[in-house]
């Protein structure tokens, strides 16, 4: 079992910055982890996933250039820097953990494990 908590989410202008994090617990050990993001009335999509060691990251289009993903498995934390936030990143953002050994992601259905979400808002 695995156990996600994010935090870091909140209110910020267009152009702003956040820094998102997912505190891990449980079974971690060489799992890849992914942020996802759903808006109201959207479905979840990917945002951004990293493997084990770090050495691996995998964003979408959207965010490239943009975010930037990291993790500290000595904290067992995983983090989602967020630059030059536009209106369209305002979204519920999810952490989620890989199976056991899986490459990184981007389909959701590759996950075994979800946080509750964090609440990222962008205004104009």
């Amino acid at each position: 079992q695995v156990q996600l908590v994010e935090s870091g989410g909140g209110l910020v202008q267009a152009g702003g910055s956040l820094r998102l994090s997912c505190t891990a617990s449980g079974r971690t050990f060489g799992r890849s982890m992914g942020w996802f993001r759903q808006a109201p009335g959207k479905e979840r999509t990917f945002v951004a996933a990293i493997n084990w060691s770090g050495g691996v990251t995998y964003y979408a289009d959207s965010v490239k250039g943009r975010f930037t993903i990291s993790r500290d498995n000595a904290k067992n934390l995983v983090y989602l820097q967020m630059s030059s936030l536009k209106p369209e990143d305002t979204a519920v953002y999810y952490c989620a953990a890989a199976t056991q050994g899986a490459t990184t992601s981007r389909y959701p259905s590759n996950y075994d494990y979800w946080g509750q979400g964090t609440q990222v808002t962008v205004s104009s």
